[in-house]
């Protein structure tokens, strides 16, 4: 691949690597990175060997910090793509896979970056991790149509509604993630799953797949949210509240 921000390797003939690598960024979706995730993925769904993908951030800090504010604040950004549907092309390309995906989330899982870990099947996280979704904050819904089927509707509304920070024990408590390891045990650990599910039928597993999520995902609630999405962003308040968080992050005035 020819895009530094995405690493991709082979652990082995039947299980892939994606490693988000915008680490000065804290793995933040710019165009870039949300455009060389999917070349990725792409790359394993045209390898009939591989059964099984783990996905993470390089470095310690940061599994992925969000959709990027600067680029999207126009900072930097490559002309006419809107990073928020980069962002949520990236997320909405993993959700679709059929392949089986782990998310490894070795740090910081915030916004954007929550919604990507949302769209893989199987959630690992290090001790360190830290969640949030703060779409409320920024005038936007962020993992309402999926998340509640993780955690349930009442945990959903609270962790959307007040846009608050939580640990990975709670993640787990709450079965966001699967479970919790050192940060030296998760990506072994994660390797470790994703070949117990290579070594399964690999039509199996992909129609399982296919099979638990008709059962437990309503597409209608993704087209909802979307389309919410769409007519909120560049609302007023949208772009006011958008305008106090870019702020934040870059310092300007």
């Amino acid at each position: 691949m020819s895009n530094n921000l995405v690493k991709f390797a082979k652990h082995s003939d039947n299980v892939a690597i994606i490693t988000m690598n915008r680490i000065d960024r804290h793995h933040a979706l710019n165009h870039e990175l949300a455009t060389g995730l999917v070349a990725a993925l792409d790359i394993c769904e045209s390898d009939s060997d591989i059964a099984a993908v783990v996905l993470t951030g390089a470095g310690k800090k940061a599994f992925c910090a969000g959709q990027d504010m600067v680029e999207q604040s126009g900072i930097g950004r490559e002309d006419g793509v809107p990073t928020s549907i980069a962002a949520y092309l990236a997320i909405d390309r993993f959700a679709k896979s059929p392949l089986p995906i782990i998310a490894a989330i070795n740090g910081y899982c915030y916004g954007g970056g929550a919604a990507l870990a949302i769209s893989c099947d199987i959630r690992l996280a290090a001790e360190p991790a830290t969640f949030r979704l703060p779409g409320a904050e920024y005038g936007l819904v962020v993992g309402a149509a999926a998340f509640p089927r993780l955690v349930g509707a009442a945990r959903a509304k609270e962790l959307i509604f007040t846009a608050k920070k939580f640990n990975a024990s709670d993640a787990e408590k709450w079965g966001f993630v699967n479970s919790v390891f050192s940060a030296t045990r998760l990506l072994p650990e994660a390797l470790d799953m994703a070949g117990m599910i290579a070594k399964n039928s690999a039509v199996a597993v992909r129609e399982s797949k296919r099979v638990i999520d008709v059962a437990t995902l309503d597409p209608t609630a993704s087209t909802l949210e979307s389309d919410i999405n769409a007519r909120l962003r560049g609302s007023d308040d949208q772009v006011e509240r958008f305008k106090k968080a870019t702020k934040h992050v870059t310092g300007r005035s």
